[in-house]
């Protein structure tokens, strides 16, 4: 009963503080519309300056809190919300999310400028030692403390936001800013104040949260995934469910750890949110399509036809072959691994560009394909890469199916469930990479040739991103292009005219993943060897970001964005002082979307007609470089020929 009792009052006061960070999520959605990804980040910064000011400065901890409670986490969520979100309403579900995972992945590559991640760090607990007598156990102050601040926080943000003018007009916004505005509220002046209260309620979570953690970068960000889980059970709108929900896992998580086999539990608790959070998702109804609304106001950058596709593919062999030829062996490897990227980007542009459909697991498909380029067939076998290529079809399918009924955000949330989940149970497992942590895998062998050379492997690889590209060109002119593109711009109007949206997204997902598995055995090819760390779900993001950044609508800006990846190892041993200068670049590129969502490589094609045009005055041409689609959801007939 005392073991009891003691796993009891820990899940409880662990819960508390995920159900305050999920409350965070809550306001912040509730009142802007938009799931901010960068919560766990911005709770992170706020206890390491936390951490600075008490620890390292000698502050006050009651100054301290008031410094970084009241005035700095407020500021930054208010310049959060004036600089980035206010552009974003009416954007798309993928651009608002690509937005915000970038504020993520800048806010941990600013903290790693100023925090060396090599050096540990600890923050004690408040009223550190002391304890009292609960029944037959001892309860810590602090643990009292998560608890009572947690219920206070719940109590308080409901009679705000059911009580109070300005809570009301925060969760009338949301719905209708011109409307709101009309009743006398001020759109902008809510959305600020909303912001700035979800900043303080993810600081306050983190810096309760981060004596009972060692103070790391990267654990104290992701663990806002189980505040994820919580803020499912509310659906985003209900702050008692939110909290009811942060106390199940809380309490889930304790218990687990008092009753399960070591060996078990190795794997369960870090699995156990990610359980959780799929577990909410399947119990959710049937999300409803949304109509009339504006998604895109940028037209799509225009389709290349079947003849200009295969000339630049067959261009493209050539230059790589020439390359090939002169370029070092250390040059081959770098531009080698930008194809590879670009190759795994390529399919983030028939998901994500085409379909809308945002995908946070694809380094965990490229590393289902290299485990199967390894374990299969000899590692090394032309059998290996279809092995490859299926296998991480298959996986792809089963990490969409749960979600796969809902609209983007939980689609996007059961993605990122499933790389975490695949990190823990499938990737940590020494049945997998072996008990050294690393698969060693092959170059193959096709139809007789040897591609196990660098420069033959690295024309295999350009000669693999050319048909790759040509095909996905051929998929987006063809109906199931079309089918994509209409259930990105109207899946109320696809829905209407019988198209099977549930089906549609599972192939596009399917075939995004194959070809990411497709990606993984040359990845590994390429490296000789892989690990668990080669996959991060971290990595999904810089990815998804950087195409995002290049073009996530074009075939070239997979490839920019593959290179510019490949060339990060070179430049970060260039600038010593900036430890995670991918996670950094990519971040604060993706923050500029909310300008061009279409990416810097849109505006090359106009440019050059544009360039065409004054070099020719007689030829008046009506080309722009662009694909005239509509700016709005299409029409009936639009969608039927897509369904045709």
């Amino acid at each position: 009963m005392t073991a009891f009792l003691a796993y009891t009052v820990i899940g409880i006061a662990t819960g508390c503080i995920y159900a305050l960070t999920a409350s965070g999520l809550v306001v912040t959605y509730t009142t802007s519309g938009i799931f901010n990804f960068a919560h766990g980040a911005i709770g992170m910064l706020m206890a390491f300056t936390y951490w600075q000011l008490t620890v390292q400065n000698g502050w006050p901890q009651w100054l301290a809190l008031i410094a970084v409670l009241l005035v700095i986490a407020p500021a930054l969520g208010a310049l959060i919300q004036r600089t980035l979100m206010r552009r974003l309403y009416g954007a798309s579900i993928s651009t608002t999310l690509v937005i915000t995972l970038g504020l993520l992945l800048a806010f941990i590559g600013v903290a790693t400028v100023f925090w060396d991640p090599g050096e540990p760090r600890s923050l004690p607990e408040f009223f550190a030692g002391n304890r009292v007598k609960v029944f037959s156990i001892f309860v810590s102050y602090h643990q009292i403390t998560m608890i009572t601040v947690a219920v206070l926080v719940a109590v308080l943000l409901r009679l705000f936001l059911f009580r109070t003018r300005i809570g009301t007009a925060m969760r009338a916004v949301v719905d209708d800013p011109e409307l709101a505005s009309l009743n006398g509220a001020a759109p902008d002046r809510v959305a600020m104040v909303s912001w700035a209260l979800g900043a303080a309620l993810a600081g306050l979570a983190g810096i309760l949260l981060a004596p009972l953690v060692s103070l790391d970068i990267i654990l104290l960000t992701l663990l806002v995934i189980n505040g994820y889980a919580a803020a499912m059970v509310g659906r985003l709108k209900s702050l008692p469910l939110t909290f009811a929900g942060g106390l199940a896992l809380g309490l889930a998580e304790a218990h687990a750890i008092g009753n399960l086999p070591p060996n078990i539990l190795n794997i369960a608790k870090p699995a156990l949110p990610i359980f959780f959070l799929y577990a909410v998702l399947l119990a959710l109804p049937q999300a409803r399509l949304r109509v009339g609304r504006v998604v895109n106001t940028h037209r799509a950058p225009r389709v290349a036809s079947l003849r200009e596709s295969l000339v630049a593919g067959a261009g493209f062999v050539a230059v790589a072959a020439i390359l090939a030829s002169v370029l070092s062996p250390g040059d081959l490897f770098t531009a080698g691994q930008g194809i590879v990227f670009a190759l795994i980007m390529l399919s983030l542009v028939l998901l994500t560009g085409y379909a809308g459909q945002v995908s946070l697991a694809q380094m965990t498909f490229v590393g289902v394909g290299a485990f199967a380029m390894g374990k299969f067939f000899g590692g090394g076998s032309f059998l290996g890469i279809i092995a490859a290529t299926v296998l991480a079809g298959i996986a792809g399918a089963i990490a969409a199916l749960p979600a796969i009924r809902l609209q983007g955000l939980y689609l996007a949330l059961s993605t990122l469930a499933f790389a975490q989940g695949m990190s823990q149970v499938f990737f940590k497992n020494t049945n997998v990479f072996g008990f050294g942590g690393r698969l060693e895998v092959k170059r193959p062998d096709i139809l007789g040739v040897s591609f196990r050379g660098d420069r033959a492997f690295f024309v295999l690889l350009c000669v693999t991103f050319a048909l790759c590209g040509i095909g996905v060109l051929a998929l987006r002119r063809g109906p199931f292009g079309r089918r994509l593109i209409a259930m990105r711009e109207s899946p109320a109007a696809c829905a209407t005219l019988g198209l099977n949206l549930t089906m549609t997204k599972l192939a596009v997902f399917s075939l995004s993943s194959a070809m990411a598995g497709l990606a993984g055995a040359f990845y590994g090819g390429l490296r000789g060897q892989v690990g668990l760390n080669d996959f991060e779900m971290l990595q999904s993001l810089v990815l998804l970001l950087l195409v995002s950044v290049a073009g996530i609508n074009t075939v070239t800006g997979a490839l920019m964005g593959g290179l510019t990846f490949g060339l990060f190892p070179k430049i970060q041993r260039s600038l010593p002082g900036i430890p995670s200068l991918s996670f950094l670049g990519a971040g604060l590129g993706a923050v500029a979307l909310g300008r061009n969502p279409n990416g810097w490589t849109s505006d090359v094609g106009p440019r050059i007609a544009r360039l065409r045009k004054m070099l020719r005055p007689g030829d008046s041409g009506t080309q722009d470089g662009r694909e005239p689609e509509p700016n709005v959801a299409p029409a009936p007939e639009a969608v039927s020929s897509a369904q045709r």
